[in-house]
């Protein structure tokens, strides 16, 4: 088994902080392309678009369709698809705005609940929402969304608010409680502890992918889906953690 597809940025502009990420679609590897190379350049260029403050804090959409069009432009050849989960928290609106393609996501918890979710966006049973990038005889057979069918939401937060970004390796082999448990565990704001957290997070996600009884939320998916599955799923498993906090430099 081959891994390291999911790939992910922070950056921070003026009033924005700015989270992304992406899952490659590890398919790829069966034509000889390495699905991680469209997932890191995808989010290294909206990395860069958002230091450079080309970007509109309310429009998360935007900052995939140009990094999208950069990629299609691109000189250097590249191949691949991906997920992607782009969260603006702009400062000075104290909004959340969000686009997820996908089923990669986040969740703003509130008081120990979730206030706030992606909807993760599937084709059909394991064929997630996705950018691609085909070569010209594929074009048309290589499953390929627009930036703009990406879900967008809008949110206020408050103080304290945790916000979890992760791709799909978390959610998979993680349900919703197990999270929420984890993150009661943070007792303060400071970058250790959120850091532990999310640590804790991952490395427990990781665990139940190689536990072969335990009943996944893929497997229960799977189950949904007139198939018998059981266990967790093996996966990359990307995990950014923030919380609302008073700005201070």
């Amino acid at each position: 088994m081959c891994y390291g597809d999911d790939a992910c940025f922070v950056a921070r502009h003026r009033s924005a902080d700015v989270l992304g990420v992406a899952d490659g679609v590890g398919g790829w590897r069966d034509y000889g392309v390495d699905p991680s190379q469209f997932s890191g350049t995808l989010m290294r260029t909206c990395e860069r678009l958002v230091k450079e403050g080309r970007f509109v804090p309310s429009n998360p959409v935007g900052i995939l369709t140009t990094s999208y069009c950069e990629l299609l432009q691109n000189k250097v050849p590249l191949l691949g698809s991906s997920t992607a989960c782009i969260v603006v928290l702009d400062r000075t609106s104290h909004r959340l705005h969000t686009a997820n393609l996908g089923d990669s996501g986040f969740l703003v918890v509130r008081g120990g609940e979730v206030v706030h979710r992606s909807d993760e966006q599937q084709h059909y049973f394991n064929t997630p929402f996705q950018l691609s990038i085909a070569p010209p005889e594929a074009e048309g057979v290589v499953l390929s969304d627009s930036p703009d069918a990406a879900d967008s939401t809008t949110f206020d937060v408050q103080l304290g608010d945790i916000i979890l970004t992760a791709t799909d390796g978390l959610f998979d082999n993680m349900p919703d409680y197990m999270i929420l448990q984890e993150l009661k565990k943070l007792k303060n704001s400071n970058y250790e502890s959120i850091q532990q957290t999310a640590r804790s997070i991952a490395e427990q996600a990781h665990e139940l992918a190689y536990d072969p009884t335990y009943m996944s939320p893929f497997a229960q998916f799977a189950c949904d889906n007139g198939l018998n599955v059981r266990g967790g799923k093996p996966d990359d498993i990307t995990v950014l953690l923030s919380i609302v906090a008073e700005y201070t430099d």
